[in-house]
């Protein structure tokens, strides 16, 4: 018996090779192993944190399908990271591409990959994939189809993401060649940002770029994303050290520092050239010094990492700003931020890395040529993400369409490819109680206590003749609930709200949006159409003006239209039996 079990016990432990390496991994750290496992979490959030800074930049209707193309990542890019990604980027191959011994994860457990976990490198690497695949979105937001933009990714992941990852990160080429890359700013930021101009360029400007001042609608989410993503970022490029050590120490401290001086930098730019330091400006500032620090985490001063910081504002600051002047249409200038902001980084990796941190040293510890090796590495990266880009693009719009009809497009892609909204309009977006609205006639509000109709939109009035009105009122979306509140509280139960643009005495006014000032054409509005009898028009108008009005420019117009005759389709009521019962 004893034989037998001890042959069983064998045989088990033959067919889990991983856990015989457990078993042996004396190599594995468990400091080591928590902070990866920190870092994992800390980078995985920074998909949600790019999703809010993203939804906030971009209008109402459009911030659902925004934030989706973050979140979907999630789902594609981590699944295909793990069946065959990793093995593509991290396997053994040659200086192009990895092989397929690790697809499916094969031979990937608990045995030591350095002093860590290898399944843990393993997920900690697909966070990285996940973020890369979504930084893209941020150029094409409100214009692709769902699908295509799923296979897009898709595809990307694969073909350019993992092969990149292999040349720097999974000893190809450019690791071959020198170059340095401690956190992602090629592998990363180049290789998204290329990406993204190649499919603004593909796809073309939305529908009402160029005519409408595209503002953001929440810029609290977006300095919210900016805050996770700088949170997030610690462990980034701190983990990137794959220990709990110095390494790790002076990558979270480079990360600090980077965007503090980004920031200060960008300030004063935004005060030159707009007199005003701007909210969205100082969370761009924020990406686009972590961005540029995170190739040189590892290997600059935490001194050094001010002055990346403090440089690399200046040619994302300006190609922001002369942008906005162009017909591209890079949604939310992710080109601008990670694509340039990642390209300086590294090149000035080059200028100021030391060997005494890691790595090689750069120009100003007397070698000029490192600054050579991360240009070439840059350009080689991006000429073959935006290639491949392009055909990636190409083949998926030859089997379906990259966008949607324009007017489809115009409506907002939340209700198109999700179905849903961000933000509830219409019916059902105000719930008003009896008693509140029989205390407000009991305050002496001029009227007598409220009617409810038996059924809504039911008339209680005999039917008759009479004149009938449309009253036809244009106001903030802002202000829609406490007009519908006034409305019930006035009786009137059957109107119409619509979407529509316009403008009015805002019209040329100058907002500030990423530090470009733009000027405001059509701004978003709400239409409710009112059928009335004619001696209750007044009642109508005066519920609207007293709850629309906010006091500032673009409140809107009430306007009281003849109507030639009204018919209840259910009843066959017509006229003034047809209308909202008023009582005056």
């Amino acid at each position: 018996m004893r034989v037998s079990a001890l042959a069983l016990a064998g045989t088990y432990l033959l067919l889990s090779p991983d856990l015989v390496a457990a078993q042996e991994g004396a190599a594995i750290s468990a400091g080591d192993t928590a902070w990866l496992l920190t870092s994992t979490a800390l980078v995985l959030l920074m998909t949600a944190g790019l999703a809010f800074f993203y939804g906030g930049l971009v209008r109402s209707k459009n911030v659902l399908n925004t934030m989706m193309m973050s979140f979907i990542a999630f789902g594609f890019a981590g699944v295909l990271w793990a069946v065959v990604g990793y093995s593509l980027a991290f396997g053994e191959g040659g200086a192009v591409v990895g092989d397929l011994s690790m697809a499916f994860l094969k031979g990937v457990g608990m045995q030591p990959n350095g002093t860590i976990p290898d399944m843990l490198f393993m997920g900690f690497q697909a966070t990285f994939a996940i973020i890369t695949a979504a930084l893209i979105s941020g150029a094409i937001v409100g214009r692709m189809r769902f699908g295509a933009y799923v296979a897009f990714i898709s595809f990307w992941g694969l073909l350019v993401y993992a092969p990149v990852a292999h040349w720097v990160w999974g000893g190809g080429w450019l690791a071959g060649l020198g170059a340095l890359d401690f956190a992602g700013g090629t592998v990363v930021h180049v290789n998204a940002g290329a990406a993204a101009l190649v499919a603004a360029l593909v796809l073309g400007p939305r529908t009402d770029y160029g005519r409408q001042a595209m503002l953001p609608h929440n810029v609290p989410f977006v300095l919210l994303g900016a805050g996770l993503l700088w949170f997030g970022w610690m462990g980034f490029n701190g983990g990137s050290a794959l220990a709990a050590d110095g390494l790790a120490a002076l990558g979270v401290v480079n990360t600090l520092v980077a965007p503090c001086a980004t920031l200060v930098a960008w300030a004063l730019l935004d005060t030159f050239f707009s007199k005003q330091i701007t909210a969205v400006g100082a969370a761009t500032a924020i990406v686009v010094g972590l961005v540029a620090v995170t190739p040189a985490a590892g290997f600059v001063s935490p001194m050094s990492a001010l002055a990346i910081g403090a440089l690399a504002a200046l040619p994302s600051y300006g190609i922001i700003r002369w942008r906005a002047g162009t017909r591209l249409d890079d949604s939310l200038d992710v080109f601008a931020a990670h694509g340039v902001g990642g390209a300086t980084g590294a090149v000035l990796t080059g200028v100021f890395a030391s060997a005494a941190f890691g790595g090689a040293d750069g120009l100003l510890f007397g070698n000029p040529g490192q600054v050579s090796i991360q240009a070439a590495a840059v350009l080689a990266v991006a000429a073959y993400s935006g290639i491949a880009t392009l055909i990636i693009l190409k083949s998926i719009e030859f089997v379906t369409p990259l966008r949607p009809l324009a007017d489809l497009e115009q409506r907002g892609m939340d209700l198109f490819a999700h179905g849903e909204e961000g933000y509830a309009t219409g019916e059902g977006a105000v719930l008003i109680l009896r008693e509140e609205l029989s205390a407000s006639a009991a305050n002496g509000d001029g009227q007598g206590p409220a009617a409810f109709p038996r059924e809504a939109g039911e008339s209680q009035s005999q039917p008759g003749g009479g004149d009938t009105k449309l009253v036809r009122a244009i106001v903030r979306p802002e202000t829609l609930g406490d007009v519908l509140k006034a409305l019930y509280q006035a009786d009137v139960a059957g109107f119409t709200v619509s979407r529509v643009q316009g403008h009015g005495g805002e019209a040329g006014t100058v907002e500030t949006y990423r530090g470009t000032s733009v000027k405001m054409d059509l701004t978003e509005k709400v239409m409710i159409d009112i059928g009335v009898s004619e001696p209750f028009v007044d009642v109508t108008v005066q519920a609207i003006l007293d709850s629309a009005r906010t006091g500032e420019i673009g409140d809107g117009k009430v306007f009281v239209l003849p109507l030639e005759g009204v018919h209840r389709i259910r009843t066959a009521e017509k006229g003034t039996a047809a209308v909202t019962p008023v009582a005056p």
